[in-house]
């Protein structure tokens, strides 16, 4: 796929200064395959380019402006901060000819292609890429899973190609898609002192120890703003990083958990606790960015998002 952007890139190459001229368009489109791919082995194996090939042409570029734009160990490779740069400008680069090509092509069907998609939560994420695969059984994605603000990050870097994410962002450069509400609920082990409860005050968690997501978390952050307004106090927050390590956590014994009711799930261990008086309610949202909303790929999510939307 990359390799047919080669005389949109050459036509853009023609338009820039005096001092771009060191650079090449193979060069380019040798870098953008290895920062996608991950190895030049890899990038080799997709592109059906040979490894010297790649590895030359990076080198080269490399050479030409004295940087280094990956750091090579063993087989992967790790983009520098200035790699990590260029390759936010190569994919817009890149981006320019597949938002002409699905323009030029209308509504024809989709057959293959990579989606880079970041999520606060896989739950919410995957009915999109199952409905997705079943329009075009020829697709491959890459799924991130962070907290929102890790998200966002990676959508504005434009290290995802489409977000799906629990927050309401009016920022120009973005288009949602709301895609359902959740509810921030509270878990606790099946011994725990609450767990016969099943419903409870949100002055039930004063004096209580908490254990919550990182900074950034939706779920923590919405309860943190009930708990403030409410002037509630916890004795104790345990910080732990992934929804994993917070069950994992809770089910030791560390604390109290919250998690969006729809993340929960079966499990024993643990017993569910609804917050009666506060509405803990968050919207989640399938996001882009507005200047890729027609990239064949980026309209394709977005449209299954606003199906299963209604």
């Amino acid at each position: 796929m990359i390799g047919s952007h080669v005389l949109s890139v050459q036509y853009i190459f023609h338009m820039l200064p005096i001092g771009f001229l060191y650079m090449t368009p193979t060069q380019l489109r040798a870098f953008h395959l290895v920062a996608e791919a991950g190895s030049f082995s890899a990038a080799a194996r997709a592109s059906g380019l040979s490894q010297p090939n790649l590895s030359g042409q990076v080198t080269a570029l490399e050479k030409s402006y004295g940087v280094r734009l990956f750091d090579r160990k063993s087989r992967a490779v790790t983009p520098t901060e200035t790699g990590r740069q260029l390759h936010g400008i190569t994919t817009r680069l890149f981006a320019v000819q597949d938002e002409a090509q699905a323009l030029l092509a209308g509504e024809q069907a989709l057959v293959r292609g990579h989606l880079r998609i970041a999520a606060d939560s896989a739950h919410h994420v995957v009915p999109i890429m199952a409905a997705l695969r079943k329009r075009a059984g020829g697709l491959t994605f890459a799924l991130s899973i962070d907290n929102s603000a890790g998200v966002l990050e990676r959508l504005l870097r434009h290290e995802a190609d489409v977000a799906v994410m629990a927050k309401s962002i009016s920022d120009p450069r973005l288009h949602t898609v709301r895609l359902r509400t959740d509810r921030v609920v509270l878990f606790v082990p099946a011994r725990h002192a609450l767990s016969r409860r099943g419903r409870t005050p949100l002055a039930a968690l004063a004096g209580q120890e908490l254990v919550l997501r990182e900074r950034g978390s939706i779920t923590r952050e919405v309860l943190e703003q009930a708990m403030a307004a409410a002037d509630i106090k916890p004795a104790s927050i345990v910080e732990v990083q992934t929804r994993e390590g917070v069950r994992e956590a809770v089910a030791a014994g560390f604390g109290i958990g919250a998690v969006f009711a729809s993340e929960l799930g079966e499990d024993r261990r643990f017993r569910r606790i609804v917050i009666a008086d506060r509405d803990l309610a968050v919207a989640e949202y399938a996001v882009c960015l507005q200047e890729r909303r027609r990239v064949a790929l980026v309209r394709a999510f977005m449209d299954e998002a606003s199906k299963l939307a209604s």
